[in-house]
């Protein structure tokens, strides 16, 4: 419980939080990026002239 009072409380523990939250944020924006990126079709292959 006083590590929970703790990351509440002070200034170094919301500061973790703040950094815990931006890094589970940022995990979850590219799940959703990569997840998309993964759904769409292939590009068609570019066709040289020789």
């Amino acid at each position: 419980m006083k590590a929970l009072q703790d990351l509440l409380s002070t200034d170094y523990g919301l500061m973790s939080l703040i950094g815990i939250v931006m890094m589970v944020g940022g995990l979850a924006i590219a799940y959703g990026v990569l997840k998309k990126k993964m759904a769409q079709p292939d590009a068609p292959e570019p066709k040289f002239d020789n």
